[in-house]
């Protein structure tokens, strides 16, 4: 039967086991993808003056709170992102992607770790928002951890590390969607062309919007160490408003806003087209 299989099948009929962990983190990057095209869509909202505001990640969830059957919709967010949560410590911990433990592979997976962190957080955010045990977070997210970091011992060299982590991992996102290095993450094999199509136009748009975004919010994370001053950091919606003060800032947060509401859809597909190969015992 393998021998009237590609390499890829084969691959994933060989690796791809624990069907509840691939199903639960697959909602999980549909959950993802859903909160940033709504990042998305309100920084486009603002940029052409039609009621929209600069919001990250926690500013989302706040304003899907106050939307009909928001409450629904966060309940849905919030479980189904404990998903990606679980799938990001997989990669970081047990490397089922093969990152390796060079340079390059371990800033990847201290990647993956953070993010489950910063996930974890939007998660329980959302679960408590739906219902109503109250979540503070907000636009100021990026401050909110940068403060409390500081407050640990070697505080600001931890700050400043979290930082350089996170702006070396916006440019290799941004590399990735430059050079399309994204699309070995699909079964492109379970795809048809227009669905190849979107994938490679939303990942490509996606991940350089994405990537320019996280970089600045990792320079303003060392720019908080370097001063000593958590005020300093920003989150996404912070980095969109500083987009937005630069000269033609107004057609550059529509841009950045387009690739993210398409980083919206490739989180999506990702969800339902990627290799997901935990559990592999070498054989």
């Amino acid at each position: 039967m393998l021998n009237s299989l590609s390499k890829a099948e084969a691959k994933d009929k060989i690796r791809e086991v624990k069907p509840w962990v691939r199903r639960f983190g697959r909602l999980g990057y549909m959950a993802k993808g859903l909160v940033y095209g709504m990042i998305g869509v309100l920084a486009a909202l603002a940029a052409f003056g039609s009621g929209g505001g600069m919001a990250g990640t926690s500013g989302v969830l706040h304003s899907l709170a106050g939307m009909p059957f928001g409450e629904i919709a966060l309940w849905i967010i919030g479980i189904a992102l404990i998903g990606y949560i679980i799938w990001d410590f997989i990669k970081a911990i047990k490397d089922p992607e093969n990152d390796g433990t060079d340079a390059k592979g371990l800033i990847k997976r201290t990647g993956y770790f953070i993010s489950g962190v910063i996930y974890t957080n939007l998660a329980f955010g959302a679960i408590k928002l739906a219902s109503h045990t109250g979540y503070n977070g907000g636009d100021n997210s990026g401050k909110t951890i940068s403060a409390k970091l500081m407050d640990q011992p070697f505080g600001v060299w931890i700050v400043g590390i979290v930082g350089a982590i996170i702006t070396v991992y916006g440019i290799f996102e941004l590399y990735s969607g430059v050079k399309e290095k994204f699309m070995s993450k699909f079964k492109t094999y379970e795809m048809n062309d227009k669905e190849r199509k979107i994938a490679r136009l939303s990942g490509k748009l996606g991940l350089i919007s994405r990537g320019i975004v996280l970089s600045m919010v990792g320079f303003f994370f060392i720019r908080a160490a370097y001063t000593h001053n958590p005020d300093q950091s920003k989150g996404i919606g912070g980095a969109l408003t500083a987009l937005a003060n630069q000269p033609f800032g107004q057609f550059i947060l529509v841009i950045v806003a387009v690739g993210l509401i398409l980083y919206g859809v490739y989180q999506i597909i990702i969800g339902r087209y990627q290799h997901m190969n935990f559990g592999y015992d070498g054989k």
